[in-house]
């Protein structure tokens, strides 16, 4: 139906444009035949030579008047495009050839158009100026400027071409544009899904229903293209949660009658949800123990079935019998459906795969980006063994880049029946960027943010970023340098330069950071990273009033800082922001000495766990503690932890942990701890805007100080709060609002009811 309406659609338009264009004539008049043709006579011709009128003709002086061979002759001159109109006559043993020559191309116009670049359309157009007019030429130019109108999702627009004359047989080609309003998706439905919701199932595609909001975004514009992958999206998505058999039995889109939209209509068939009875891994591979291979499987009996974790599972068996040194392996999973108990046999068969070499790894379609940039993303290299699940992994690796609006892999023969040829074709987009940010929350206020960036420097895939920010408390710049493949390994390196100036209110006094550091990054295996950060910092304590805390007092002035920091990180989940699924955890470690005035360990462990509950509801569960210790020497109140605000919501920042009696100046910890169990949930809001709300119970304390002067306020208890809050992923920027309510606290405690925050870039 969708290819039906537009091709109804793109018809009718051009079929529009066409009684403005001169319809040619061709015919031969007066010829009767017998007799001979004595002469041939050209007449009407300018630019073109009689005779390369002559070279199209299928008849000489001599011949007879033959009407079979005339009419090809009139049809070759035709043919030609060089004339818009051909007549054929004979007068007497004469034969007349009388020619109108098509124009020339003078000037080529295009008015109406405001939302699409004269020069985008431009690039569409096979006329040019200095070129012959033809009618069959606009059509087919008119037909392209119509599809990238409906690929930028105006299908209403329409396209009259016109021409001028001119003197000297020359034209003006103006094509008239009216581009009509955009063509937004107004309505996207579901029949046949009972499992799911329509709202989940709209959550899962990319396509979206328009909506004022969506003023920066072009995912509730109408794209035939997109609505293809929403499909395989849809796949995907019911494929993970056990429903084997599911198929998107047809996607269509009609156009409203007004025209300014679609109503977008998925009917599914999602079949039985099935769980994991058995899981079997079987070896045609002498002396390769099937046994070896279970611990690289990512499903598990009584699990629900999930095609994800079945590739998961593949890839992770490839790469252990690659390890155990068998070069041409192939693994394929069966699956023996049991429809009545809807269960699923899952067996990984391991055999011997052909044993095809790479013979040559073609790359094309990269102006700007190096060749080696793609190729040590890719884990088959000139001479290995060919593996599919490695090609299906360099694929992905590739794409992850973010360098290319499209990655296309295919292999075809090599020179032997043994050797095969990667061609890897694609299309670049622009990885530089200058961004600007704005926002507000409760801790900083207003915020500003100014980024540029350049994510692929001079082709090579390194990363720089100049970063400047500003808000009410703090003042930043900073400028950092990324190279991912340091040393041709992978392994990558950086070099960070930052000063920033901070107003500490709550602690009346300011500080000031200037300095700089190195760092190294690489994946210890799939989903585990490691990090360094090699930093100096010099940090000054000024401003200090006059009845702040004496600990504060005693610490006014500068101190250097070196440090080096090791950070192991794990990462599960499935989303980067606001996941459903999956698990993140991080040991960070930090010991400071040597060059520096400043000697400490410190140590920083966080976990957070997410878990669906229903279709909707996920479960949160967090927690981190963390512990600094002086060597030789009291820790340093800008070393310390300052608990509260974010992480245990009902509390201002540094509304927790040791406090001076007299000025009521928070100190830092030296230890602290931190969890949250959380509910999170849909709003019953437009579903488009989606809306998160929690439900959450925060725990948390901090406490211990070096040596102080005064009285100091501290203790471990632990302290409780409860709230409510929600977040939204805007397209000006995530917004997020929490009412925390303290339960159990201290009574040198400081509360904060209400935290805000809104902006990007930050």
């Amino acid at each position: 139906m969708r290819t039906l309406i537009r091709a109804i659609l793109g018809f009718w338009l051009v079929a529009a444009a066409l009684p403005a264009i001169p319809v040619p004539a061709a015919y031969a008049q007066d010829i009767t035949a017998g007799g001979t043709i004595d002469e041939i006579v050209i007449r009407g011709t300018q630019r073109i030579e009689p005779a390369t009128v002559r070279s199209y003709l299928d008849v000489d002086p001599g011949d007879s008047f033959d009407a079979a061979r005339l009419n090809q002759s009139l049809k070759a001159l035709f043919d030609t495009g060089l004339f818009a109109d051909v007549t054929l006559k004979r007068e007497g043993e004469r034969l007349i050839v009388q020619v109108s020559e098509n124009p020339i191309i003078n000037r080529i116009s295009l008015e109406g158009n405001e939302e699409l670049q004269t020069k985008t359309l431009r690039a569409e157009l096979q006329l040019r100026p200095r070129v012959v007019y033809t009618r069959a030429k606009v059509q087919q130019d008119v037909k392209r400027l119509l599809e990238v109108y409906r690929r930028n999702g105006y299908f209403g627009a329409r396209i009259e071409p016109k021409i001028i004359e001119r003197e000297q047989n020359r034209v003006d080609l103006v094509f008239e544009i009216d581009e009509g309003p955009e063509t937004t998706v107004e309505a996207i439905n579901f029949i046949g899904n009972e499992a799911f919701s329509d709202s989940t199932l709209r959550g899962e595609i990319q396509t979206s229903v328009s909506a004022w909001w969506k003023l920066l975004s072009t995912s509730d514009t109408y794209d035939p293209d997109r609505l293809g992958f929403d499909r395989e999206l849809l796949r995907r998505f019911y494929l993970s949660e056990g429903y084997a058999d599911f198929a998107v039995e047809s996607a269509v889109a009609e156009l409203t009658p007004d025209r300014e939209g679609f109503i977008i209509t998925f009917t599914v068939d999602e079949g039985p949800r099935y769980t994991l009875d058995e899981v079997n891994v079987t070896s045609a591979i002498e002396d390769l123990d099937p046994q070896r291979l279970r611990q690289a499987l990512e499903t598990e009996s009584g699990e629900v079935y999930n095609a994800k974790a079945v590739d998961e599972s593949i890839t992770n068996i490839t790469q252990v019998v690659g390890n155990l040194g068998f070069a041409f392996v192939d693994v394929k999973p069966t699956v023996e459906r049991d429809r009545e108990n809807r269960t699923i046999d899952l067996t990984y068969r391991v055999q011997e795969g052909p044993r095809v070499f790479v013979e040559r790894i073609n790359i094309s379609g990269n102006v700007r980006t190096l060749d080696r940039v793609i190729r040590r993303e890719f884990q088959l290299v000139e001479g290995d063994a060919f593996n599919a699940a490695k090609l299906r992994r360099s694929r992905q690796r590739v794409e992850k880049l973010g360098f290319f609006k499209s990655v296309k892999v295919d292999k075809t023969e090599g020179a032997t029946s043994d050797k095969t040829v990667i061609n890897v074709d694609v299309k670049e987009q622009s990885t530089g960027s200058l961004s600007f940010g704005a926002g507000f929350s409760t801790d900083a206020g207003v915020l500003g943010n100014v980024q540029l960036r350049e994510r692929n420097l001079l082709g090579r895939g390194q990363d720089l970023k100049l970063n400047f920010s500003v808000s009410t408390q703090r003042q930043q710049i900073d400028l950092s340098f990324t190279e991912p493949y340091f040393l041709g390994r992978n392994l990558s390196a950086g070099i960070d330069l930052f000063k920033t100036e901070t107003n500490r209110d709550e602690q009346t006094f300011d500080e000031s950071r200037t300095g700089g550091g190195v760092r190294f990054g690489y994946e210890i295996v799939d989903r585990w990273q490691q990090n360094w950060d090699l930093q100096f910092a010099s940090r000054t304590i000024d401003d200090v009033d006059d009845d702040a805390a004496l600990a504060i007092q005693e610490q006014e002035g500068s101190a250097d800082r070196a440090s080096v920091t090791h950070r192991l990180s794990y990462d599960s989940t499935n989303a980067r922001f606001a996941p459903t699924r999956g698990v993140k955890a991080s040991i960070r470690n930090s010991l400071a000495g040597g060059l520096g005035d400043v000697r400490f360990a410190k140590n920083v462990v966080s976990a957070d766990g997410f878990y669906p509950l229903t279709e909707s509801w996920t479960l949160h569960l967090g927690g981190e503690v963390g512990q600094i210790t002086g060597l030789g020497q009291d820790t340093r109140i800008l070393d310390r932890f300052f608990i509260g605000g974010s992480n245990v919501r009902g509390f201002a920042p540094s509304g927790l942990g040791p406090r001076d009696a007299r000025t009521d100046d928070p100190l830092g910890a030296k230890q602290y701890y931190a969890g949250t169990v959380e509910a999170q949930f849909p709003i019953p809001l437009p579903e488009d805007v989606q809306i998160r709300g929690r439900l959450f119970t925060d725990v948390g304390a901090g406490w211990g100080v070096d040596s102080a002067p005064g009285t100091v306020l501290d203790s471990s208890n632990p302290r409780v709060s409860v709230g409510v809050g929600a977040g939204w992923q805007s397209p000006l920027g995530p917004i997020q609002f929490d009412f925390g309510f303290p339960i159990v606290r201290e009574s040198f405690d400081e509360k904060e009811t209400f935290r805000f925050s809104f902006g990007t870039q930050f």
